[in-house]
């Protein structure tokens, strides 16, 4: 069996690199750990090594038969045992070329498997990673580390360690049986390994359909990563708690690619089978006639034949292992690669004993909270971008903000640009776990809450919401995959864009295109502000953004917004007169600390800063209504 050939697969061969593992040791933790992802195939393993021990002691037989063919029936003149030997070499062939299609599968499910394993493994794990991961990480460093390692990855254990383990077999079994039949010869043969040539591999035409369509599937993973694993889509995917939902979709499109691997392995197989079979059975024959001739008196070779045939089966495999170590730590890098993603922690995790929000009220309270934006991670340096993320000063963003807030009261955060307006509503929904202080939602510490539960609690309107490449239903029912239709399309009546919908060539089916690129500014608030109604969270977050709004998307931006804040908790980023004059409350902060709250009157009665800041703003929105800024 031509191991080397059936490794190749639809993925291609890997590139060596000997001067980038020069001197480097083969690390034992990292062969542990690639041993821990192949412990579900370890049957199919032991087979696997089992196959190519016995088709490597199988095709022994024909030389060996060639031999007693040529010294002992050619000899005796016994015509009946050629046909016999002969026969049984044809068996031979064809059982070795059953064994190899068994190799070929096994070796196929096992690569494939293991790019499943670890992309489903690698995807659950970055998606659920905190957002200051995403804001520092280079998205596509991290695809190519997620889709190019990991197959590289794979090739690593069923093609070049695989292919180390084959190609011992065969050298081990060939070497054997010629030292057996003739020393000299075998070491004569051995002395003329430096000047042996490897074979071109091809590969049939018949792999071509089938890797266009592996590509296809692959472009359509790197598209579902692009959009979910990008900041602004691992913050919806948060906001909605959407992750394991992430993960089995994920799952459903890697198993395509799963699938379309093996059928490849299995087609690039069968046309080297084929192949070698066809040699095999044309070399019995060659033999067979060449027998008569040698009865008839014309040929007397025996062991010189056996071994001219075993002699072709050392050169591929010696030629492979004197690169051995070189492509074995080649081979590595792409796991140790993989693992330095998976061993990047999340700090913010579930502890095992979180509870769930019961019919969540929507009181927050907010105790003595000082939060510092965590530092950069040296041990992801490849992905992270030259510098380090903007806000990671290593100054606290907030100092000891203390504020409660009842159920169903309306909330406004105002405060200069960098005041902590933005972070103190990250802090609400967990993206970020406080240095100090707490976060309390209906008097339990969000950290001791299901991350799953504390997002279902909430809905949340960011400035520029993320909208995926798919469908408006699809996109609403992110919220929500069980609503109706009924349902959604009350959802979209309240906040003002069932009638814009229904207008799109295809109503609810129509693709939004990516990041919503076919709606306008003001119908993608509207539609994002449809999801949350449709989500019915207790607690509504909503950075108001209308200061880039023309006045009639603004007038239905606000209608909307109005229904979605009745009856629930809001904490609004205030961008509006309107906003700031109805508040409950207002909560002013500067430069990280609360430094007055009160109601609109209260607050321009102590003429502090709220006074100073609302006198801007009512020029502003004076000199133009889209022009507000608090």
């Amino acid at each position: 069996m031509q191991f080397v050939h059936a490794m190749g697969g639809a993925h291609g061969a890997i590139g060596h690199d000997p001067t980038g593992v020069k001197g480097k040791q083969i690390a034992g933790q990292t062969i542990r750990r690639v041993a821990g992802f192949a412990r579900p195939y370890r049957a199919m393993l032991i087979g696997f090594v089992v196959v190519l021990l016995l088709g490597a002691l199988l095709s022994l037989v024909p030389p060996l038969l060639f031999r007693q063919i040529i010294d002992d029936a050619i000899e005796n003149r016994d015509r009946g045992q050629v046909h016999l030997l002969a026969g049984i070499i044809v068996l031979a062939a064809f059982g070795e070329a059953a064994l190899a299609f068994i190799e070929r599968y096994w070796s196929a499910r096992i690569g494939e498997g293991l790019i499943y394993d670890l992309r489903v493994k690698l995807y659950d794990h970055v998606q659920r990673m905190p957002m200051a991961f995403f804001t520092r990480v280079q998205t596509g460093s991290l695809i190519s580390r997620m889709n190019n390692d990991v197959i590289g990855a794979q090739r690593a254990f069923t093609g070049t360690l695989g292919s180390v383990v084959s190609n011992t077999i065969v050298l081990a079994t060939t070497l054997v049986a010629m030292f057996l039949l003739e020393w000299r010869l075998t070491l004569m043969a051995l002395a003329l390994l430096p000047v042996f040539i490897l074979p071109t591999k091809r590969v049939g035409r018949k792999l071509q359909a089938l890797t266009r369509e592996s590509m296809e599937h692959n472009a359509s993973m790197n598209t579902v990563m692009t959009e979910r694993l990008n900041v602004s889509g691992a913050l919806l995917v948060k906001l909605f708690g959407r992750h394991n939902q992430e993960r089995d979709g994920f799952g459903s499109t890697a198993g395509r690619v799963r699938d379309i691997g093996v059928r490849s392995a299995m087609y690039g197989r069968t046309f080297f089978i084929a192949l070698s079979l066809v040699g095999a059975v044309g070399a019995a024959v060659l033999y067979w006639v060449g027998a008569q001739l040698v009865i008839s008196g014309a040929i007397t070779v025996g062991t010189l034949a056996a071994m001219g045939l075993m002699v072709v089966r050392i050169y591929t495999p010696l030629t492979s292992l004197t690169n051995a170590r070189v492509d074995v730590m080649t081979a590595l890098v792409s796991f140790e690669r993989v693992f330095e993603v998976l061993d990047t922690p999340n700090p913010i995790a579930d502890r095992p004993d979180a509870v769930t929000l019961q019919q969540p009220k929507g009181r927050i309270e907010l105790a003595e909270v000082t939060f510092t934006y965590p530092p950069s991670d040296d041990r992801l340096a490849s992905l992270q971008t030259e510098t380090a993320a903007p806000e990671a000063t290593g100054k606290p963003v907030l100092r000891h903000v203390s504020a409660v807030i009842e159920p169903g009261q309306l909330v406004a955060l105002v405060g200069p640009s960098g005041a902590g307006k933005t972070t103190l509503a990250a802090l609400l929904t967990r993206l970020y776990d406080v240095d100090t202080g707490a976060v309390l939602i209906d008097g339990t510490d969000v950290r001791d809450v299901a991350q799953e539960s504390l997002r279902a609690s909430m809905g949340v309107v960011p400035q520029d919401p993320h909208l995926f490449h798919e469908t408006v239903a699809d996109n609403l029912r992110y919220a929500r995959p069980g609503a109706t239709d009924a349902e959604m399309e009350a959802a979209c009546r309240s906040a003002h864009i069932h009638n814009l919908i229904a207008s799109l060539s295809e109503g609810y089916n129509t693709v939004v295109g990516e990041r919503g690129y076919r709606l306008s500014g003001g119908e993608k608030q509207r539609l994002a502000i449809a999801r949350v109604l449709l989500k019915d969270p207790a607690i509504v977050v909503l950075d108001e953004a209308t200061s880039h709004l023309d006045s009639e998307n603004e007038a239905l931006v606000q209608q909307a917004l109005g229904i979605a804040l009745q009856g629930r908790t809001a904490v609004v980023i205030a961008h509006r007169l309107s906003t700031v004059t109805n508040a409950d409350l207002i909560l002013v902060l500067d430069q990280g600390q609360l430094v007055e709250s009160g109601r609109h009157q209260d607050l321009l009665a102590a003429d502090g800063l709220y006074a100073e800041l609302y006198r801007t703003l009512v020029r502003n929105e004076q000199r133009s209504p889209a022009e507000s800024a608090v």
